[in-house]
C-alpha cells in the first residue's frame, strides 16, 4: 500500500505537468487556426489613384500578402442610384481605384498602424482603412488569454515540478541503505541511482499513457458528441499523434533531470 501512495505522490505531480503541456499544444493549435481566420477575415481598404498590383502593394510592405481589386462597376452602380442623370461610364471614368489588402499573419495594432503609415506616404494612394477600434479589440482579447494561459501552465509546472524532486528524494531516502553500500563499493552514481531511474521511468510512461488518452478520448469520443462548436470545428487539434512523442519525451527528461539532481545533492564525504 506504501509503495501504491509513493507511486501516486509522484504520478500525480508528474500528470499535471504533461496535462499542462498537452493543454499548451492544444492551445496553441486553436491559437493559431483562430489567427490564421481572423487574418483571412481581416483587410485594409486602400484608395488610389491609379491602378496597383500586388507586387506594387508588397514594395510598400512585405507583410501584405493579397491585394484584391474591388470591382469599380459595381460601386458606380450604387452610386448612379442617386445620379439619375449621370451615365455610369462617367462615374466609373472618375472613380479612383479600390482594394482589399490581406496580411500575411495576423499582426498587433502597433504593426498594422505602421503598415498604414507606409501606405499612406506611397504616392497615388488617397486613402487607408485599417478598421482600428475592431482590430484592437480583438487582439488585445487574444493576447489577453494568452498571457493568462501561459501564467497559469507556468505557475503549475514549476509547482508540479518541484514535488516531483521531492518525491525523489523521498525514494532516494527509502534506498538510502542500498546506495550508500554501492557506494562503499565504488559504484558510479548513475548505477546506484538506477533503482531511481526505473521507478521513475515508469512513472514516466504511464503519465504519458494517461494524457494521452485523456485527450485521444477527448478529440475521438467527446468532441463529436458533445455539441459545443469550438470542439466539433477543431477536433482535428484536440490531440495528434505527435503529441505522445513529446509527452513522453518531458516526461522522461523530468525524471531523469530529477534524478540526477537529488543523487548529487546526495552525495558526500563517506561516513
Amino acid at each position: 500500500m506504501k509503495s501504491v501512495r509513493d507511486h501516486l505522490m509522484f504520478l500525480l505531480p508528474l500528470l499535471a505537468i504533461l496535462l499542462g503541456v498537452e493543454f499548451f499544444l492544444v492551445f496553441n493549435r486553436v491559437t493559431q487556426s483562430s489567427e490564421e481566420k481572423l487574418r483571412e477575415s481581416y483587410s485594409i481598404l486602400v484608395v488610389s489613384k491609379k491602378a496597383m498590383s500586388l507586387k506594387d502593394f508588397r514594395r510598400i510592405d512585405p507583410h501584405i500578402a493579397e491585394a484584391a481589386p474591388i470591382p469599380k462597376a459595381r460601386i458606380a452602380k450604387e452610386i448612379a442610384r442617386g445620379m439619375k442623370n449621370t451615365p455610369d461610364r462617367e462615374i466609373l471614368a472618375a472613380l479612383p481605384h479600390f482594394y482589399n489588402l490581406h496580411l500575411d499573419r495576423y499582426l498587433s495594432r502597433k504593426d498594422v498602424e505602421k503598415i498604414r503609415q507606409k501606405l499612406l506616404a506611397a504616392k497615388g494612394i488617397k486613402k487607408v482603412e485599417t478598421f482600428g477600434e475592431n482590430h484592437r479589440a480583438k487582439y488585445n482579447l487574444f493576447l489577453f488569454l494568452k498571457i493568462i494561459f501561459w501564467s497559469f501552465v507556468g505557475l503549475m509546472g514549476l509547482v508540479s515540478i518541484f514535488l516531483v524532486v521531492k518525491q525523489m528524494e523521498v525514494w532516494q531516502m527509502a534506498h538510502r541503505e542500498r546506495m550508500q553500500i554501492m557506494e562503499i563499493f565504488g559504484a558510479p552514481m548513475l548505477l546506484r541511482s538506477g533503482v531511481l531511474f526505473r521507478m521513475g521511468i515508469v512513472d514516466a510512461l504511464l503519465a504519458t499513457v494517461i494524457t494521452a488518452g485523456i485527450f485521444a478520448l477527448l478529440r475521438y469520443y467527446y468532441a463529436p458528441i458533445s455539441g459545443i462548436e469550438i470542439l466539433v470545428d477543431r477536433q482535428a487539434l484536440l490531440f495528434e499523434l505527435k503529441d505522445i512523442a513529446i509527452l513522453g519525451g518531458i516526461a522522461l527528461f523530468i525524471v531523469i533531470s530529477a534524478v540526477l539532481t537529488v543523487a548529487v545533492k546526495s552525495r558526500g564525504p563517506r561516513e
